[in-house]
């Protein structure tokens, strides 16, 4: 079965059917030969589908923009150390919050790890099959500008940060936005309400949000679109890059 000729092998491509097609090229005749086609069939694919997902998988993580593309929930260090919440942690990695379309706030000092945390609930997200995107403030702010001079630059702006299952918003009010970045966010986050899950990563606590955001009504609008539906995280003032900076060499 492993043996196929060219024009065999051309009419899978042009399915679209490559990882049934690897699948069969990788099968041990030897070992499956004295298999009922049924099950030889059921194991090709299996494979090719196992294929496919992981292919999926890794095109949403190579998609989403990580800072930290290997970040992972499952692999933090010094939990306990930094008084984070295992449970909670163990809770982020069914991503069942997004399903309740719920925003996540991860809260702490410069170096407390905001940043890996929103990278790898994104991954998660990814890995369960969703649609996800990591963008720091400034990068998004850029964007918001390049996009005010381009024909349905607004529109398509909008549509695409609307669209993600998860976004993470990184440095988030580390730099105080002008009133018409405020209004771009009022809006992003109208849209995003009960359609989707933003994870903000910031140093500030809540109480300071409303007077960097501006202390007006944008700010009332903003603030009431995000308080009432998210889960708040710690990380804490553990610094966790000078837990991970290498040891300097003594010099002789």
């Amino acid at each position: 079965m492993s043996t196929l000729n060219i024009e065999t092998k051309r009419k899978l491509r042009e399915m679209g059917a490559a990882a049934l097609l690897e699948a069969i090229e990788a099968q041990d005749d030897a070992l499956a030969m004295h298999l009922p086609f049924e099950d030889r069939l059921q194991i090709l694919v299996d494979e090719a589908h196992s294929s496919f997902a992981n292919s999926k998988v890794e095109g949403l993580i190579r998609r989403a923009g990580l800072r930290y593309p290997n970040a992972d929930l499952r692999r933090l260090d010094l939990v306990t150390e930094r008084g984070l919440d295992q449970t909670v942690i163990n809770q982020f990695a069914t991503c069942s919050f997004i399903t309740r379309n719920q925003n996540v706030v991860f809260q702490g000092f410069t170096g407390s790890g905001k940043s890996y945390l929103g990278c790898a609930l994104a991954k998660q997200a990814c890995q369960h099959r969703l649609r996800a995107h990591y963008i720091r403030m400034p990068d998004l702010a850029e964007a918001w500008v390049l996009a005010q001079d381009k024909p349905q630059g607004v529109a398509k702006f909008l549509r695409k940060y609307t669209s993600y299952s998860l976004l993470v918003l990184d440095e988030w009010l580390l730099d105080e936005p002008d009133e018409a970045m405020r209004s771009m966010l009022l809006e992003l986050l109208e849209r995003r309400y009960d359609a989707g899950s933003t994870v903000f990563c910031t140093q500030y606590a809540k109480k300071d949000w409303h007077h960097r955001l501006g202390s007006g009504v944008h700010a009332d609008a903003i603030m009431d679109r995000i308080v009432h539906n998210t889960i708040w995280f710690d990380t804490g003032n553990h610094n966790m890059r000078e837990h991970t900076a290498p040891t300097p060499t003594p010099v002789s």
